[in-house]
């Protein structure tokens, strides 16, 4: 279910579904992967939307960076999710998108903040995939709204360039590596992608062979931190060769039974590269979990 808001100052989208068994891991919590696709769909919606409201090419809006996703609540089986997408701030080649999920019991009528995410989208012309087209611009609340918009633009402007720099690393593979080194969590999975890997619009190609790999890069004492690197190998166009689609950092906890933080195991650096991976893991932690602390003292 879908529903939009037609003013031109904050265009909005909403999208909801229930969650069902195949949504889930064992114990009844939504996988993370789903709510990313509902997230990541609603903002394709708005901003493809948005960006097809002028004269010229038609585009579809592309996902070209998650500049973050903060997962605040889980979400079960039976309930309704709804993510509520709206663009915040426009450049002349990018969208940004705020997205928000809602979780709903249809039973007894709680609802709850679950998921908070901010991305970025690039109109691609129809015509030519390889062709960035001009955005058309919001109006803005006021200077105060442009200008914090402004500041996000160019910080994960400079954050892409550094990723850029990174993104020729190749992750080796270790043999018989020791408990608790860097080597010892990483692992890779290779997979063909098919249609049901795809969002409304074709991305991702399918037809494409991809190789996931992650390692990780930093623990603290009930967290961890694990970097993901996604490279393409097409099938058709070989001589386009392998290359680096995505990289990612998600970080994760591990809960008991009763949902309760378990203590994890410290992680074992070998050599500089390793040490300054984990220190910048480190300051990534720190950073955010001041944001989620500024954050819950706004709620409260």
């Amino acid at each position: 279910m879908m529903s939009v808001s037609n003013a031109q100052a904050t265009p909005s989208i909403q999208i909801c579904r229930i969650m069902r068994p195949d949504d889930a891991n064992i114990i009844g919590n939504v996988h993370g992967g789903t709510i990313l696709k509902m997230i990541e769909e609603a903002g394709c919606i708005i901003g493809t939307r948005h960006c097809n409201t002028q004269h010229g090419d038609r585009c579809v809006a592309a996902l070209a960076r998650v500049e973050r996703t903060d997962f605040l609540y889980p979400m079960f089986i039976g309930e309704v999710a709804h993510a509520s997408a709206e663009i915040t701030y426009t450049s002349k080649h990018s969208v940004e998108v705020q997205v928000n999920v809602l979780s709903e019991n249809i039973v007894t009528g709680a609802k709850k903040v679950t998921n908070k995410a901010a991305l970025w989208y690039v109109p691609l012309s129809l015509q030519n995939v390889d062709k960035i087209i001009e955005v058309p611009p919001i109006e803005y609340c006021g200077p105060e709204q442009e200008e914090a918009g402004k500041k996000r633009y160019e910080a994960q402007k400079l954050d892409r360039l550094e990723t850029k720099e990174r993104n020729g690393e190749v992750i080796t593979h270790v043999s018989l590596p020791e408990p608790y080194t860097v080597g010892f969590s990483q692992s890779s999975l290779i997979h063909l992608v098919g249609p049901s890997d795809c969002t409304l619009h074709g991305f991702v190609h399918g037809g494409c062979v991809i190789t996931v790999s992650g390692r990780m890069t930093f623990t603290s004492n009930k967290s961890m931190e694990i970097e993901v690197f996604v490279d393409a190998d097409p099938l058709v166009e070989v001589e386009k060769g392998k290359y680096r689609a995505v990289t990612a950092f998600f970080t994760y906890i591990s809960l008991d039974k009763d949902s309760k933080p378990l203590p994890v195991p410290p992680l074992k650096m070998e050599g500089e590269e390793e040490q300054k991976r984990f220190e910048e893991g480190k300051a990534r932690y720190l950073q955010n979990k001041a944001k989620r602390l500024t954050d819950k003292e706004r709620q409260q």
